[in-house]
């Protein structure tokens, strides 16, 4: 019985393990390139998902619209009572012509031949649907595939101040313990002290505060490419910067020619013009051929009929033509027609916010990477003042104050560079996306 229970507990113990390690993604020491970051989003995210589905529903709505072009089959029965056994009066007589029990059974076929280009119309805007959705489509992939990357140079920023938080924390406690032996002494103050403990104090609080702002960023991660929320994704730094150098014309023809918004503005033109043709299908009438077949009698079958055909077969060719409605199809005409001067108006707009977009992105990008150089040197000089104003301290050449200014300048230089290099990264992304790129 021993035996069993041990066996019992290896085998929840397994299946424990199997639960975390998958929770927590299996691989933790894989790490995750940038290239496979996008795949895994671009396979698998919901909003790319959910523009999947709108897609197959406007393919599903166009075979709809193509069903309206084929005949139309349908059948129905009925049962009437009537009080009164019908006759007709013939002089003085009165000759029953029916039977007080009526039933009647039909199977009627419709197909319809012109009805104003109306059926055509909306087959054309069903397949503009289709291609509409499509566009939607390609624009959430260019949209996750710009959160992915924000996503992933921010896990590389935060992990980078999160390792300056740390760095400071070491610095500022080996600072203090020459403050201590300092002050016991006597060679500085009690005041001293206590500015090297406060120091201490908030970067300890800074770098909980960058711990959190790592998972976070992680979290954001993992949410893009649908893995557990709480999954320690380890990612690839980049230590080169991709070099860059465009010309803004060029990235303005490319961003008109390629931006989904703008190709959807443009399908949604065309369909405005079938919109208003659908309107004018009123003007003229509906042409349709009808056939029937139908029964009649005194049983449920409808197939006993003594005073007249049991079954019968008809074909109608039956027109419709509304031909005046006080002006309502010249108003949807007229009404369509204003909405489509509208739609090239915000086409025009459109246009004009997204040369705003790319130029944006085009600048922040220029001004990011002149901000790495400058940051660099400033990081550079920053390390040697802390270098040089620590070792004055140690031969009491510098004061407290002095130690910790430089260490927060140092801290700044580092928060600087790291932002601009990753910032440029985050740039890029940017207008990658504001000229349709992914």
């Amino acid at each position: 019985m021993s035996k069993f229970i041990m066996m019992s507990i290896v085998i929840v113990l397994v299946h424990v393990f199997s639960l975390v390690t998958t929770g927590y993604g299996a691989d933790l020491n894989d790490v995750l390139t940038l290239r496979e970051a996008l795949n895994m989003a671009l396979s698998d995210n919901t909003l790319i998902t959910e523009a999947i589905e709108k897609e197959k529903a406007a393919v599903d709505d166009k075979r709809s619209a193509w069903a309206d072009f084929l005949p139309k089959l349908s059948t129905k029965y009925s049962y009437t009572r009537l009080k009164d056994t019908p006759y007709a009066i013939f002089g003085p007589s009165k000759i029953d012509v029916g039977d007080n029990d009526v039933y009647h059974w039909d199977v009627t076929v419709y197909q319809p031949i012109f009805t104003g280009f109306a059926i055509l119309t909306r087959y054309r805007m069903a397949k503009l649907g289709v291609v509409t959705k499509e566009i939607e489509r390609c624009q959430a992939r260019l949209e996750v595939a710009k959160k992915v990357k924000i996503a992933y140079f921010n896990i590389l920023l935060a992990r980078e101040l999160y390792s300056v938080a740390g760095e400071e924390v070491t610095q500022l406690e080996s600072h203090l313990r020459d403050a201590e032996r300092f002050y016991e002494q006597g060679m500085i103050p009690y005041n001293d002290l206590l500015k090297s403990r406060v120091a201490l104090a908030n970067a300890k609080q800074n770098r909980v505060v960058a711990e959190s702002r790592v998972e976070m960023a992680i979290a954001q991660l993992n949410t893009l490419l649908r893995l557990n929320i709480n999954r320690r994704t380890k990612v690839e730094d980049m230590l080169e910067i991709p070099p860059s150098s465009f010309d803004l014309d060029k990235l303005f023809k490319e961003a008109l020619d390629n931006r989904p918004e703008l190709k959807a503005l443009r399908v949604a033109l065309k369909n405005s013009d079938y919109v208003t043709r659908l309107a004018q299908s009123s003007y003229y009438p509906e042409i349709a051929l009808i056939g029937t077949y139908e029964q009649n009698g005194d049983n449920l079958e409808a197939t006993n009929n003594e005073f007249g055909n049991a079954h019968n077969m008809s074909i109608t060719l039956q027109a419709t033509w509304r031909f005046f409605e006080w002006g309502k199809t010249k108003a949807q005409v007229s009404k369509y027609r204003h909405l489509k001067r509208s739609l090239c108006e915000k086409l025009k707009g459109i246009q004009n916010s997204i040369k705003l977009e790319v130029k944006n992105a085009f600048l922040n990008l220029k001004v990011a990477k002149v901000n790495i150089k400058t940051a660099k040197v400033a990081l550079d000089q920053a390390r040697e003042n802390y270098r040089i104003t620590n070792l004055q301290y140690q031969q009491q050449m510098a004061t407290t104050t002095d130690v910790l200014d430089a260490r927060t300048f140092l801290t700044q230089a580092e928060t600087n560079y790291y932002g601009s290099r990753y910032g440029y990264m985050i740039s890029l992304a940017e207008l990658e996306r504001a000229v349709g790129k992914i």
